[in-house]
């Protein structure tokens, strides 16, 4: 018997891949060395997760679910920043406010206006963009690389080339101390809105008569169109649902950061889809836990072994493939 045929019993028993954020915490604590470090690395790495989860959320249910290549999707990220950028700035009376209704209504009109804006182009995207390729990967990668390309020269034509600063609201712009380790407020918020969106994704693609058509669709398209069921509206139901997570993404991605540049799509392109192989394709469980790893990990190897912060998430990748092939929890296995 070999050994990990020893080892997968025990693993799965303390919970298997749902228990590796939680094993590589309790790894990088004696590493870290300081409780309060390690406090805030893992919640600057859980905030760090979750709006990667966001953004990634949505590459995974088109890439999965539809089997559609769309290295464009990170185009609606950039967009989605610079949109909720824009809307801070036309509401700074509300984000310096002294009261948190407004700040939160700021913030939230910022990130309501970035997901229209990933619903409405999701839908025009998938009709000019997608659709004329469906079927063809090698013309989708192609096309929808092209279209990343038109649309950041459109950010730089609308927004200029020179980096943007992102006005926080007042509430969210503090910290708060914890037996010594520094917590910002805006992570704590970003962690809340990601593990929000997940428990409503998760209820919807398996508690909802439109998530079992969804998965139906997939494994079966022939049978769920012969019972009457129009599978193509779903699914570009799905395709405008991950452009705004996208957007959505962007926008909490733009308040974390403070600044953002017109490369900001061509950067988190990789990141996104290391996050979808590491998760594997069409598992929004999957997505959530190669967020986390990435967040978690990016933080804790920045912090103990700077000069490899950019090799870290690529050797992640890696780890978990030579691991488990298909990712850590794939909704299919092709």
């Amino acid at each position: 018997m070999r050994l990990s045929d020893k080892i997968a019993p025990s693993f799965e028993r303390i919970g298997g891949v749902y228990a590796l954020p939680v094993i590589l915490m309790i790894v990088a604590l004696p590493l870290v060395g300081s409780l309060s470090s390690w406090v805030t690395l893992t919640v600057a790495g859980l905030a760090m997760g979750m709006m990667i989860f966001l953004m990634a959320s949505g590459l995974s249910l088109v890439f999965g679910l539809m089997n559609v290549l769309n290295f464009g999707h990170s185009a609606f990220i950039s967009f989605g920043a610079f949109i909720a950028a824009s809307v801070l700035t036309g509401l700074s009376a509300w984000v310096g406010a002294h009261s948190l209704g407004f700040n939160l209504l700021a913030l939230f009109a910022a990130i309501g206006a970035a997901s229209l804006f990933g619903l409405v182009a999701g839908i025009v995207f998938e009709y000019l963009i997608i659709r004329p390729v469906a079927g063809d990967h090698l013309r989708q990668i192609l096309i929808t690389m092209g279209a990343l390309i038109v649309s950041e020269e459109l950010v730089r034509a609308i927004w200029g080339d020179n980096p943007i600063t992102v006005a926080r609201p007042a509430a969210l712009n503090g910290i708060f101390v914890i037996g010594g380790a520094s917590i910002e407020i805006y992570r704590v918020f970003a962690f809340c809105l990601g593990l929000a969106v997940f428990v409503g994704l998760y209820l919807v693609l398996n508690r909802t008569r439109i998530g079992l058509l969804i998965r139906a669709g997939v494994e079966n398209r022939e049978m769920v169109e012969a019972l009457g069921f129009r599978i193509e509206r779903l699914f570009v139901g799905v395709f405008m649902l991950g452009s705004a997570l996208a957007a959505m993404g962007g926008a909490m991605w733009a308040g974390y950061q403070g600044t953002i540049t017109g490369s900001l799509g061509s950067e988190m392109l990789i990141l996104i889809t290391i996050v979808v192989i590491i998760g594997g394709l069409g598992s929004i469980e999957g997505s959530l836990l190669g967020a986390l790893l990435v967040g978690l990990l990016g933080n804790y190897v920045a912090f103990l072994f700077p000069k490899l912060s950019l090799a870290s998430n690529m050797l992640l990748m890696m780890a978990v493939l030579l691991w488990r092939p298909w990712g850590l929890k794939p909704a299919v296995k092709s």
